[in-house]
């Protein structure tokens, strides 16, 4: 296949997973870190296991410059990305009143901002290549919002906005554009999370895994989803 993936935030979570999903799949991988390096050289050894070439990129998807300097130096280097699953992002909550600026802003620049400065030095090469797949991490907070979270549900609502206009956009050149809403995933950012208290809200009774997101980017990615662009998909347990 030949085929080279770059994944944000892959050096954890549901990031790692799709590392390892789509390596598996047959694609190259680019991964992504911010700070934690060892934890993606880990990533690394897994994917290399499965026989397929990868690389790791450091950089802060929230600085724009630092993130398309990275970005465009790789691409000379190494060729256009067949596809780009956007999933780096972070937290913040605290009730309305009491959030502060930098929690707002720091969350908005990371998980929105982010999607931007990721995507935009990209989409051109994409373009021209008339070829590819682009996958953004939403939320169920970003379709039903959240007590405590107005910063998340604000980033993760215009990460669906954002996916259904660029859709429209690069459709005729053969990208697809789509989005995965999880709900309540095990993950280092549900470790401490009050899950007896919203049991009852998920249908299943139970956290979703990596894994069970992964694998739906995964079938994205495939040629059996040739035809589907500008989706939100939820993996939520049937939460609604």
């Amino acid at each position: 296949m030949d085929k080279t993936v770059l994944i944000t935030g892959s050096s954890r979570g549901i990031g790692k997973e799709t590392a390892i999903y789509l390596a598996k799949s047959g694609f190259d991988i680019v991964l992504h870190c911010n700070k934690n390096m060892q934890k993606a050289m880990e990533v690394q050894k897994i994917v290399e296991n499965i026989g397929r070439k990868v690389r790791i990129l450091q950089f802060d998807v929230s600085n724009r410059e630092q993130t398309k300097k990275v970005l465009l130096k790789d691409i000379d280097e190494n060729g256009i990305y067949y596809g780009v699953v956007v999933n780096a992002g972070i937290t913040a909550d605290n009730s309305f009143p009491a959030m502060e600026d930098e929690e707002w802003d720091k969350v908005i620049n990371t998980n929105l901002n982010g999607f931007y400065n990721t995507l935009r030095p990209l989409i051109l090469p994409m373009i021209q290549n008339r070829k590819g797949r682009i996958v953004a991490l939403s939320s169920i907070s970003g379709l039903e919002g959240n007590r405590g979270q107005i910063n998340y549900s604000a980033s993760k609502a215009g990460i669906i906005g954002a996916v259904k206009s660029l859709s429209k956009e690069v459709a005729k050149r053969n990208i697809t554009v789509n989005c995965v809403a999880p709900g309540v995933i095990e993950s280092d950012m549900t470790r401490d999370f009050p899950f007896e208290m919203i049991k009852d809200a998920i249908p299943m009774k139970r956290m979703g895994t990596p894994k069970e997101v992964a694998s739906l980017i995964n079938y994205l990615f495939s040629d059996d989803a040739s035809y589907i662009t500008g989706q939100v998909i939820s993996v939520n347990g049937g939460m609604c």
